[in-house]
C-alpha cells in the first residue's frame, strides 16, 4: 500500500469519513474545508501517521500549510521517510 492509500485511510479512520474519503485527491482540501477537522482531530491523525509510519513529528515542524491538502500532508509524510 502506498503512501496515499495509507494516509486516505488513515483520513478515513480519523475522521470518521466511511466511503466520502474514496474520492480523496491530492488537491482535496483538509484544514478549514472537512468537517471534523478540529485541533483534536489533528492530534489523534498525528499520532496515527506517526504509529503507521514509524515516524515522529516535532512540534517546531507543524504548520497550518501541511494540513492545507491531502497532497501536502503527503508530502510532508514523504520527506520524514527519506
Amino acid at each position: 500500500m502506498n503512501t496515499l492509500a495509507k494516509l486516505t485511510r488513515i483520513l478515513r479512520d480519523t475522521l470518521m469519513l466511511s466511503d466520502r474519503s474514496d474520492k480523496f485527491t491530492l488537491e482535496t482540501r483538509l484544514l478549514g474545508e472537512m468537517p471534523g477537522f478540529d485541533s483534536m482531530a489533528v492530534v489523534s491523525l498525528l499520532t496515527a501517521l506517526e504509529e503507521e509510519f514509524g515516524i515522529t513529528v516535532e512540534d517546531d515542524e507543524l504548520s497550518a500549510d501541511i494540513f492545507e491538502t491531502v497532497g501536502s500532508l503527503e508530502k510532508f509524510i514523504n520527506s520524514k521517510l527519506a
